[in-house]
């Protein structure tokens, strides 16, 4: 199976449903205003429109939002190549390489395009569009609070399903070469 296919996928999947949240005067989809919030499955999953201009779960590092952009980038990349130095791998692994690149890119498009398109501040310089907002349990230590889980979208799924098989793939793999150092 080619999972450069499945990346595609994710990155479809992804903007489309960005692009229904954002709205697109050229595909005539209308969105919803920014901070639009509505209960799905009562206050547990709610549809909470955010723009992200920060890294995963809105933190800002760095120089502002050309950094994170010049950031995902160079990720794709290693990610295109790592997918090309493990094709004799597990299918696993290559699955959640894959996962992981069709997420980047999906929020790389957003920071690359998003700014010009929505007149925003042009090329580069654009927000990450966030919409799920899921109430999974109160966070309480050493005086972080935090009430609700950070609001994402589906390249933010895909990223982290596709770094849990990874890093669950990792140990399987690691157990393995104990095993045969002691053997």
């Amino acid at each position: 199976m080619n999972f450069l296919f499945v990346s595609l996928i994710i990155v479809l999947v992804d903007q489309v449903s960005k692009i229904f949240v954002k709205g697109s005067s050229f595909f005539g989809i209308n969105g919803f205003p920014l901070y639009t919030s509505f209960p799905i499955l009562g206050d547990f999953i709610r549809f909470t429109y955010v723009e992200n201009a920060g890294l995963a779960f809105g933190v800002e590092v760095g120089s502002g939002k050309i950094f994170f952009t010049i950031f995902s980038l160079i990720i794709s990349f290693v990610l295109l190549f790592f997918i090309y130095k493990i094709r004799n791998e597990k299918s696993v692994v290559r699955l959640s390489v894959s996962l992981i690149l069709g997420g980047a890119i999906g929020n790389l498009i957003d920071r690359i395009f998003y700014g010009l398109l929505y007149d925003e501040g042009g090329i580069f310089f654009g927000k990450v569009v966030d919409f799920i907002d899921v109430d999974f349990f109160d966070i309480n230590f050493l005086n972080y609070k935090m009430a609700r889980w950070p609001i994402f979208n589906v390249a933010d799924i895909s990223v982290s399903i596709g770094i849990i098989l990874f890093l669950f793939f990792y140990r399987e793999k690691k157990k393995q070469v104990e095993v045969q150092i002691q053997d």
